[in-house]
């Protein structure tokens, strides 16, 4: 079968079997073409909430399906590759938070969204990378331990100077390995390029870019801006998607490494065995579990995340 004639299939299949497809943006093109909706984590899980189908499909990562699980509890979810993880969420568990919450006694716990269900039990509020800097400014308490993303913290710190914000080394290990040597390069080759950056980042990068943002913001950023080029600092993928949608601007990716294999992991011929019913795993997740890991995500939402 040719790609587009899988890609045919799978579309056919999906309406056929009421399925929705979720793509997240870090997803190979030829995947995000049969998706019914593509973007952040978040706002694909609550994208997910309001659809009609009963059945979803996730094509990401595993804390991903699991989002879409605690905030859909009544639909079915599947996983397109079972072994598609995220480094970042699983660097830290349960245990650990635990074990270090009474050295920070009085401290609010901030989850990024990048965690596991199991983690999020145990954290005050949860954050996603554009909506950081919001909630941690408007929670009451002045003390906060920020995890696991150290950057992302960082960025919050910088933001918002009036908290004490603490973190633990974790993060991404993609965007955390983009060194500043390598942006100063990209912004050399290209000198007439804006530089976009996730705030995953370390700060020596942020502070180059012209705009630091999520995903859906870089991507917003590049669509939006009277500039030409951009220099595109998150997940290679991003450059690609754009380069699709603006033909008449250019993209570059700020580093060759910058491409995250949990991700790439899911293939078109994943999505079609998926709608088939032949592969892919189906989120299951205790009604104590979703109630006490949403939570976290319920004080993000009072807080206007």
């Amino acid at each position: 079968m040719s790609m587009r004639e899988v890609q045919d299939e799978i579309l056919r299949l999906k309406k056929e079997k009421d399925i929705c497809i979720l793509a997240h943006s870090y997803q190979a093109h030829e995947i995000v073409e049969v998706a019914d909706f593509t973007g952040d984590s978040y706002a694909l899980s609550k994208l997910a909430a309001t659809v009609p189908q009963k059945t979803v499909l996730m094509c990401g990562v595993r804390f991903m399906a699991e989002t879409v699980k605690m905030l859909s509890p009544d639909k079915k979810v599947i996983l397109s590759c079972p072994q598609a993880g995220c480094p970042m969420a699983e660097q830290m568990d349960k245990e650990l938070i635990e074990g270090i919450k009474p050295q920070f006694e009085g401290y609010t716990v901030v989850a990024y969204i990048n965690t596991t269900a199991e983690l999020k039990t145990v954290c005050d509020v949860c954050v996603t990378s554009s909506s950081a800097v919001k909630i941690v400014r408007a929670l009451e308490n002045n003390n906060i331990l920020f995890i696991p993303d150290c950057n992302l913290g960082a960025y919050v710190a910088k933001q918002v100077p009036e908290k004490n914000i603490r973190f633990l080394q974790g993060g991404c290990p993609i965007h955390a390995s983009v060194t500043k040597a390598q942006a100063e390069k990209a912004k050399a080759l290209h000198p007439d390029a804006e530089l976009l950056v996730h705030p995953e980042c370390i700060p020596a990068v942020a502070a180059l870019a012209d705009y630091v943002g999520s995903t859906s913001g870089i991507m917003e950023y590049a669509k939006q801006s009277s500039g030409r080029e951009f220099i595109i600092g998150t997940e290679n993928s991003i450059a690609e998607h754009l380069q699709y949608e603006c033909p008449d601007k250019k993209f570059y990716p700020m580093a060759k490494g910058m491409i995250c294999e949990n991700m790439k992991s899911t293939t078109l011929m994943d999505v079609l065995g998926c709608v088939k019913g032949e592969c892919g795993e189906e989120i299951v997740m205790s009604d104590e579990l979703i109630q006490s890991a949403r939570r976290c995500i319920d004080k993000m939402i009072e807080l206007g995340g």
